[in-house]
């Protein structure tokens, strides 16, 4: 009788495995260094007060990455309403990812979850984009 045994990391979740709550706190704030000095991005965030958003941004990708369930925002197609209306579309949504995806190399953050996160983030791009 053969049985698959499953190893420690098979179990661990996005969240645990890209490093838990320090990980995910460090990553956004680096990656909204980067999105707010973008001239392709910024004029998104006109008004915005970024702290909260940041809080938000956190809370977000943990319970995307599978971690504690503490997000109180709206969903992705309303919250992001009012930007589709400003212009918000697939190119900035790309300029977004290239932000994401250089803040988790940037912080050593290994490729196969690079590529994870960064597929989880394509995933949402219609909702973001209301379509």
């Amino acid at each position: 009788m053969s049985t698959t045994e499953t190893t420690p990391e098979s179990t661990l979740t996005l969240y645990e495995r890209i490093g838990g709550a320090a990980a995910v706190e460090a990553a956004v704030e680096v990656f909204y260094k980067k999105a707010l000095a973008d001239y392709r991005v910024y004029r998104y965030f006109d008004g915005v007060d970024t702290e909260k958003l940041i809080a938000k941004q956190k809370a977000f990708f943990t319970l995307a990455f599978g971690g504690p369930n503490n997000y109180t925002g709206a969903d992705l197609r309303t919250a992001h309403s009012r930007l589709v209306k400003m212009g918000l579309g697939n190119d900035q949504f790309n300029v977004i990812l290239e932000h994401l995806g250089d803040t988790l190399k940037e912080l050593k953050v290994p490729q196969d979850l690079i590529e994870e996160v960064l597929t989880l983030a394509e995933s949402t791009r219609n909702d973001v984009l209301g379509k």
